[in-house]
């Protein structure tokens, strides 16, 4: 996350090829490039921008306004100007947040060709009438928009999908949280044996998830479950927003898990606004996607500000985050439907070795066989039965050993 704070990111550039090029130091990433002017349904992949400076100063003085010291300074697809302009004039172009006066928001322009800078309000009051010499070397021109993906096949074709934007700059939280985290389960899927295929998608905001389901329509058809990773580095209980349907596997196994922790969470139902859960979940796909997050999009006062810095998130929070998302990871793998082998009454445990005097592993063992019927997943037993869903798991494996059990 610290190297790659600094690093200008936007919907397309080098920006988003420098942090790919960081990720793959740690996964097995491939880069995609798709031309400007491609069609993706109704949207159009737009002209690639760079940017390799940008200020505003007096004439002949210092700088007042620093891309150097702040990616965030300049507004994002800002196109090129090298001009002297009156105060009035600069105005116009300027962004700032009255209600935190310290802070520098982010903001962009990525469908509109214009220009501008974002400042704290406090820097604004310090400037005086008179003219000011503005420069920002950028580009806006014919290029690609560039998004890296990781793909993870495993026993089964059957695929589940972790989706992250990688289109903010120097935003911590919103969303090198997102990135990192799932840059590093991915790392550790790698060296594990899975039961389902991963793929992993590091895509910039809207354009890149659309472009993405553009190229991959038959693929769409093996994911099982998935997740929008966004905001997991903040101190905020947990948030799960549910997938369009609201009844998938994913949305029942997500506060299945979270709830576990016995630490405050939340759960919401679908909403067509937020992070790329609402392109995966469009109409033509409805893909069994919900959004993880801690605090939501918009709900903190940092957000898409200079204040979700690298001393907004903590190692012990992204921890937590990681934690969580690995577990329901490793709900997924372990979620199998069973048939009870021995159905007619119940199995004589004692004679298998089983036996325990009506222990927690016991009782474990006898809600499994007893709801084992060929079409209850051990999630349905752990809801049902109260028990945590290690426990059922660790009976289901030990019955499937003494030949009780079967996958239907």
């Amino acid at each position: 996350m610290r190297s790659l704070f600094p690093v200008c990111r936007s919907i397309t550039g080098n920006g988003v090829r420098q942090t790919l090029d960081v990720l793959s130091a740690h996964i097995p990433l491939e880069r995609r490039e798709v031309p400007t002017g491609t069609r993706v349904y109704d949207w159009t992949v737009p002209k690639e921008w760079n940017i390799r400076d940008a200020y505003v100063r007096r004439p002949g003085g210092p700088r007042l306004i620093d891309f150097r010291a702040s990616n965030l300074h300049v507004l994002n697809y800002s196109v090129p100007v090298e001009r002297t302009v009156s105060l009035a004039e600069l105005k116009e172009h300027l962004f700032t947040l009255p209600e935190h006066p310290d802070w520098v928001p982010y903001k962009t322009s990525y469908y509109s060709e214009t220009w501008g800078f974002c400042i704290s309000e406090s820097t604004l009051r310090s400037f005086e009438e008179g003219d000011y010499e503005v420069r920002i070397d950028s580009t806006l021109s014919n290029g690609h928009l560039t998004y890296g993906e990781c793909f993870l096949p495993g026993e089964s074709a059957d695929e589940v999908l972790i989706s992250t934007h990688v289109c903010h700059p120097s935003l911590a939280n919103d969303n090198l949280s997102g990135i990192c985290t799932a840059t590093l389960l991915a790392r550790q899927l790698a060296r594990k044996k899975r039961r389902y295929s991963y793929r992993f998608l590091f895509v910039p905001g809207i354009i890149g998830s659309i472009t993405w389901l553009s190229f991959n329509i038959g693929t769409v058809s093996r994911i099982r479950h998935g997740m929008v990773l966004a905001g997991v580095g903040d101190g905020g209980p947990f948030t799960y927003k549910k997938s369009r349907r609201g009844d998938t596997e994913i949305d029942r196994l997500v506060p299945h898990v979270l709830a576990s922790r016995n630490r405050p969470y939340s759960v919401r139902d679908f909403s067509p606004y937020g992070y790329d859960e609402r392109q995966y979940c469009s109409p033509g796909f409805d893909l069994p996607v919900g959004g993880l997050s801690r605090t939501p999009y918009a709900e903190y006062p940092q957000y898409h500000t200079s204040a979700d810095n690298l001393g907004f998130v903590t190692e012990e929070t992204l921890a937590e985050s990681y934690s969580v998302i690995a577990e329901i990871c490793e709900t997924l793998e372990a979620n199998r439907t069973y048939r009870n082998l021995n159905p007619m009454g119940e199995p004589q445990l004692g004679r298998r070795g089983l036996y325990d005097g009506f222990g927690p592993g016991q009782l474990a063992m006898l809600w499994v066989l007893s709801l084992t019927d060929g079409h209850a997943t051990l999630l349905d037993i752990s809801v049902r039965s109260g028990l945590a869903f290690p426990s059922v798991r660790d009976a289901a494996a030990v019955l499937v050993r003494a030949g009780l059990l079967a996958p239907a």
